[in-house]
């Protein structure tokens, strides 16, 4: 059963700030609190919002298991491949490979009372967006196959 109007077109609205919110998590994470995992459960908060305006069944036409599955793995392996990255390249294991690259993400962290730059973390946006699209993949994973129990979902 799918909600109003109403309900649909301000779950619309809302999921652009809840998205926006949880990007802005996931990219500000080595600077602010929060990180990939935070933000990828309040991005799963907008797929939850979807569900309870326009039902189970349009939700998980679009959001397939399959497709959240692959987004769970393709997670997970950049991930792994940027710890692998740092042994390719005769490091540690996790080394902060970019830091201090002078690339985009390996500036030199700044000092003062705002050092907060976006490019300062070096590989660890990488790993804030990787673990942010795992999350993503999982949680709306598991809401939906909890949903798909239900009489509306079956």
């Amino acid at each position: 059963m799918s909600m109003s109007k109403i309900v649909k077109t301000a779950a619309d609205i809302l999921v652009v700030f809840i998205l926006t919110f949880g990007f802005y998590i996931v990219a500000h994470g080595h600077l602010t609190p929060g990180g990939g995992f935070q933000g990828g459960a309040v991005i799963a908060t907008g797929i939850v919002l979807l569900i309870a305006a326009y039902g189970y069944k349009a939700i998980a036409a679009r959001f397939t298991k399959e497709s959240l599955r692959s987004s769970e793995t393709l997670g997970l392996l950049i991930f792994i491949g940027t710890a692998f990255v740092a042994l390719f390249i005769g490091a540690a294991f996790f080394y902060n490979w970019l830091a201090g690259a002078g690339s985009i993400f390996g500036t030199a962290v700044a000092f003062g009372p705002n050092p907060g730059d976006l490019n300062t973390g070096g590989v660890i946006p990488l790993m804030n967006i990787a673990v942010g699209i795992e999350v993503l993949g999982a949680l709306s994973l598991i809401v939906l196959y909890m949903l798909s129990g239900t009489e509306e979902g079956a």
